[in-house]
C-alpha cells in the first residue's frame, strides 16, 4: 500500500541516557519538519507539510547512533490493517 503522507525531516537532537555505570540505555531524538525558501528543493517539503515535530525514544541497542543531528529522513504514513 502506498503511504497517504511523505514527510522530509531533520534530526534536531539526539539525547542519550546513561545508566549509573555509563553505558546507554536508551536515545530521545527529537526531529522538526524540514522547509526551505521558494525555489528550493526543501520548498516542496514546506510547503505541503510546513510543521511537524516527532520525539521517538529508542530502546534498541542496534538502533543507537544510528539518527544523528543534522541528518535528514523521509516518514511516510501509510494505514495499518
Amino acid at each position: 500500500m502506498d503511504p497517504v503522507l511523505r514527510c522530509k525531516m531533520r534530526v534536531q537532537q539526539v539525547l542519550q541516557v546513561k545508566e549509573a555505570d555509563g553505558s546507554v540505555s536508551q536515545e530521545q531524538v527529537d526531529l522538526t519538519a524540514v522547509y526551505g525558501p521558494e525555489g528550493t528543493e526543501n520548498a516542496k517539503w514546506s510547503k505541503w507539510t510546513p510543521s511537524a515535530s516527532f520525539k521517538i525514544s529508542i530502546n534498541n541497542p542496534a538502533a543507537f547512533g544510528q539518527l544523528s543531528k543534522g541528518h535528514e529522513f523521509y516518514v511516510d504514513f501509510t494505514p495499518a490493517e
